[in-house]
């Protein structure tokens, strides 16, 4: 399935790195960046999400949460989250349900099956998504600017 900007962005809730639930919908009222990823530890996903650590004030001051998904356990993403510094949430899509709800998922990524494609929706207060960027290439990285832009906007 794929999403498109209008379409109501499906709910979900996904384990952090303490074990806690986090739902999209607990974030209504709020503009929320979800970003998926393919696997904690690996280069490319490393140098986006330190890129959004980086300048988190930037997305503080438009009011956007930033949430990151990828189907790594939440004790992989603890160690993950731990290790660089990261200010926001990482969640744990173990079941790869909302990947694959959210049309972010690779049928084999390097032998494996069901991983998460690098992506980004902007999701707006009202549940709407406003941006939707799902890269076939994991080697890609999110569109950052239009992203700021779209929260910019909607702000």
């Amino acid at each position: 399935m794929s999403l498109s900007i209008n379409d109501i962005a499906p709910d979900f809730t996904l384990k952090d790195t303490d074990g806690n639930e986090v739902s999209l919908s607990s974030f209504k009222g709020k503009p929320v960046v979800l970003l998926f990823f393919p696997l904690a530890f690996t280069g490319v996903c490393t140098k986006e999400l330190c890129s959004v650590r980086d300048s988190l004030s930037v997305y503080e001051k438009l009011n956007a949460q930033i949430l990151a998904i990828s189907v790594d356990s939440f004790f992989t993403l603890q160690k993950f989250k731990s290790e660089q510094n990261y200010n926001f949430p990482l969640l744990s899509d173990f079941n790869k349900e909302t990947s694959t709800e959210y049309g972010a998922i690779y049928d084999e990524f390097f032998g494996m099956k069901g991983v998460s494609k690098r992506s980004a929706f902007v999701v707006d207060g009202k549940g709407k998504i406003q941006y939707a960027e799902v890269l076939e290439k994991a080697s890609d990285i999110p569109n950052f600017e239009a992203i700021k832009d779209v929260l910019a906007r909607i702000a």
